[in-house]
């Protein structure tokens, strides 16, 4: 059988039963996911993701009073800034080893952790993004049905950053592989936004690409004009370190909850 590529360039352009199979890639380049990877990289133990603010406070409180030992830190963004009352923001450099080693992470953010939540009927679903990149095709190469890049969106409408993403796993499944593919017109229109994107010799497959020349790309984003205007243009650097972390965050639907691999 020939393994299949989806590429959904929003979570409602696919129903929930149809990533009932194969393996779910959840991308939120600026920034949810890209976060989650420097979460866990960091030696957090969990992320939770929470649909709302209030969802978020009231399973930290749930979690704190019943095993007050635990370190939990609730983290998110509305219109990119920290929430107030919250321990962390969703900024990535804010996770590191000092602030989040051995702690439980509750997260909600405006896009990407709603993303999680359309993968409720899902088997595998793992966080990819630019800085696990080479993790996440590793874990694709192994994938013998069906492929599914889920893209968070950014307030409801597609976003470059999300696309350039699921065209670069799409471009390097091809090269590398040794496969042949079945996709949908997203899988190709997101390989054509990749390629067209940047010039030898790294639309033939050169690696690394340099961080500056990746997050010139990325500024073009939607997400990346409301970073920008934020004053939060160094997270869009941060987001184009290819390959920076190997690890893989991996969500369970059953539990809700985000551990590495």
């Amino acid at each position: 059988m020939i393994p299949r590529i989806n590429v959904y360039a929003l979570p409602n352009l696919v129903e929930p039963d149809e990533l009932a199979t194969g393996t779910v890639v959840v991308i939120d380049i600026l920034r949810a996911t890209t976060t989650i990877v420097h979460a866990i990289a960091a030696g957090a133990t969990a992320v939770v993701p929470c649909g709302t603010v209030e969802e978020a406070e009231r399973l930290a409180e749930m979690l704190r009073q019943t095993d007050p030992d635990a370190h939990v830190l609730l983290a998110g963004e509305r219109e990119c800034l920290p929430i107030s009352g919250f321990d962390l923001g969703n900024s990535p450099t804010e996770f590191q080893p000092e602030r989040v080693f051995r702690s439980v992470i509750i997260m909600t953010t405006t896009n990407g952790t709603q993303a999680f939540r359309r993968c409720r009927k899902a088997s595998k679903v793992i966080a990819g993004a630019f800085v696990n990149a080479s993790r996440v095709l590793q874990e694709l190469f192994e994938e013998t049905s069906a492929i599914h890049l889920l893209c968070a969106g950014a307030d409801g409408e597609v976003t470059r950053d999300d696309v350039l993403f699921a065209g670069y796993l799409v471009d390097r499944l091809e090269r590398r592989s040794g496969l042949r593919y079945e996709m949908n017109a997203q899988a190709l229109t997101a390989r054509e936004n990749w390629q067209a994107s940047f010039v030898e010799p790294y639309v033939s497959g050169a690696e690394p690409v340099p961080p500056e020349l990746l997050a010139n790309q990325l500024k073009r984003s939607r997400a990346g004009e409301k970073l920008i205007a934020a004053g939060m243009e160094n997270d869009i650097l941060e987001a184009a370190r290819l390959d920076r972390f190997s690890c893989l965050p991996t969500f369970d639907p059953a539990s809700g909850i985000i551990v590495g691999r």
